[in-house]
Parts: structure tokens; sequence; C-alpha cells
């Protein structure tokens, strides 16, 4: 039973955190030592926002089980690996989310004479005027996380990315609003692309990968070969090299639409919202590899290809000196009838 009336609720509890909390860890060992981030527990739901490196989520939990994926690095703070070409996959930890950019968002490149490393800087860069805080809005209990990243180069760009992380109880369901700022003099690429990575067990061979696609591509021939797969998981096989899929993507008449990760053995899912008018590419990563095995949801305002493929058909994302985007991406923890009704909303999509 879930009381949603204030009131009543607290004359059940002698302190909300009993039930829901957000609070400041920090790491005493291996790599990880000296990280700082924030513990947040909202009933069956429970997850890690890392303070140091963007404000990402690590592990997450849902109703007793784990639902993202570590790479097997583990957990770190930041290191030489984090910028150093294809060493950087060294440094990737992975969780729930990793966030690409904000030049750069694929594989390392260097074009104009720069050098711009694997993913791109964002994701390491740790989060300045950091708050956290647990309030009620009338009967709502809302855990809230929120602080600036800022990448600059001296004569270079000066981008910040403002992100705020909520989620209220009772509702098992994580939201990111992300505001992207200019505050340079000058045009500005600026690439983005949100990596959310699915792990065991909701990641198993029962699961079922629900993406309402329109078109599929594979990014290579491996893929290619793998294409009739995409929505699906196979057992672990040894050394099995990845798939990417670039999906042309069907949406509502507003632009929303989502893709999912549902366990029917289990009961549970995972489902991510966003407009296709905020983050118009859509890629999906899919590694069967024993010990890397994982499932890749990845909104973005950019290509896979990255930015030597942008530069050359001149279609390179940039700002205006002080604009600023907003982007919003929703991660619901599903359970029950709740896979089902994202079935039928998908199909919906496709109509």
């Amino acid at each position: 039973m879930f009381v949603a009336d204030r009131k009543e609720l607290l004359c059940m509890v002698g302190s909300m955190q009993q039930l829901a909390y957000v609070r400041p860890v920090t790491y005493e060992e291996g790599r990880a030592r000296g990280m700082k981030a924030y513990e947040v527990k909202n009933g069956r739901l429970g997850f890690r926002v890392m303070a140091d490196k963007c404000l990402d989520l690590t592990d997450v939990s849902f109703c007793g089980y784990n639902m993202s994926f570590l790479a097997k690095p583990g957990l770190m703070g930041r290191n030489h690996f984090d910028t150093n070409g294809v060493e950087a996959q060294r440094s990737i930890m992975g969780g729930m989310l990793f966030t690409c950019g904000l030049e750069n968002i694929c594989a390392p490149c260097r074009t104009g004479g720069k050098d711009y490393p694997m993913h791109g800087r964002i994701r390491t860069t740790p989060a300045e005027h950091v708050g956290a805080e647990a309030r009620w809005a009338g009967d709502d209990y809302i855990l809230e996380v929120s602080g600036t990243m800022r990448e600059a180069e001296l004569f270079g760009e000066n981008l910040t990315l403002r992100r705020t992380i909520t989620t209220r109880y009772g509702e098992n369901r994580i939201s990111i609003e992300d505001e992207i700022t200019n505050e340079g003099f000058r045009r500005e690429p600026m690439m983005l692309l949100y990596h959310m990575n699915v792990g065991y067990p909701l990641l198993c061979e029962d699961s079922e990968i629900l993406i309402p696609t329109r078109k599929v591509t594979p990014r290579d021939e491996t893929a290619a070969s793998n294409e009739a797969y995409f929505n699906r998981m196979e057992p672990p096989r040894d050394n099995e090299p990845e798939c990417v899929f670039l999906h042309e993507m069907a949406a509502d008449p507003e632009g929303n639409t989502f893709a999912a990760v549902l366990n029917r053995k289990l009961g549970i899912g995972l489902r991510v919202d966003y407009n296709v008018k905020e983050l118009p590419y859509f890629m999906q990563w899919k590694s069967v590899a024993s010990g890397d095995y994982v499932m890749g949801l990845e909104p973005a305002n950019s290509s896979v290809y990255g930015r030597p493929y942008h530069i050359e058909r001149n279609s390179l994302h940039e700002m205006e000196p002080f604009a600023t985007e907003h982007k919003k991406i929703i991660l619901t923890f599903l359970s029950g009838g709740e896979l089902e009704t994202a079935v039928r909303e998908a199909e919906e999509l496709l109509q």
C-alpha cells in the first residue's frame, strides 16, 4: 500500500529517511578513493549520482534487482586515462548513464589540429555549485540533486551544462533535466549523447528490447550480420564483437518517444523517454560478449559516426554565443502491467 497524503504518511514514520533520502557519500578504496557522490533512496528505487563525474548515474536498483551495467574497470575517480585517446576505455565505468560530449561523443578523433578524446570530456568533469535536498511540495516528497559542469579552454570553448536530477517518493521515475549554455563569444559546436547502460539481471536472454523504430541502420558489417536480433539478447558468448545500430525513431506529434528493456520473467523493466526535437538521433549499443554484457540506449543530438562525419557533411550542431538549449530524459522503472502498457504504446507510435 502506498500512502499519498503527507499527514497520513507522517503518522506512520518517525523520519522520512525511513522511506526516502538523499545523502552525500565519499568512496574510500581503490581507484574510486576520494570520489564524491550522492546516494538516493526512493522506496523500491535506489541510485547514486556521481558528483565528481558530471552528476551521472552509476548503480541503479529497483525492487531489489540491479538495473545498470558496471564495466570491468569498476568505479573510479578522474585519472590519466580519461582523455588519452582510445585508452579512455580504461576509465569508462559504464553505470546507468554516462554523458558524452560536449565537443565529441564517439570515437577519438583529430580535426582542425586538435585531439578529441573518446566520448568527450564532459563525462569526467566534476560538478560545481552542487546542491541536494529532500523537501515537501504539498503532498509530494521531492528528492533532488543539481550542479553545473563546465567544458572550457583558454582561447577556446566555454560551455556549461546545468543538470537537475529529480525523483518523487511513490513514483518509480528519475527525471534528468539539462540546460546547456554557450557562455563564449563565438559559435560553438555542441555534441551530446546520453549513454544509458542496462545490465544483468534486468538484461539477460529473457529480455525484450523495445524500440519503436521505423528504420534500422547497422553501423558496420558486424552489426549488419546481427540486424535481425537487435530487439533481443542472446546468452553471453566469449569474445563476441559489439554491435551498434542507428534507429529512425517513431514519435508522437509533439516529438515524444521512448525505448525500453523489459524482463517479463522478473516482472520489471526500464523505459527511457525523450523528445526527438531535442535529440534527433538514437543509437543502440549491444554487446553479448562474456564480461561485457550490456545494452546501451543512446538518444543524442548527433550521429554515432562522430565529429568528422558531421564536419564532412557541414551538419555539425552549433550554438550561438549565449544561447541555451534544454534537454530532458525520464527514466521510468516498470513493474507488473506497466510492461504491457509500454508494448502497446510502442505499437501505437508505429501506426
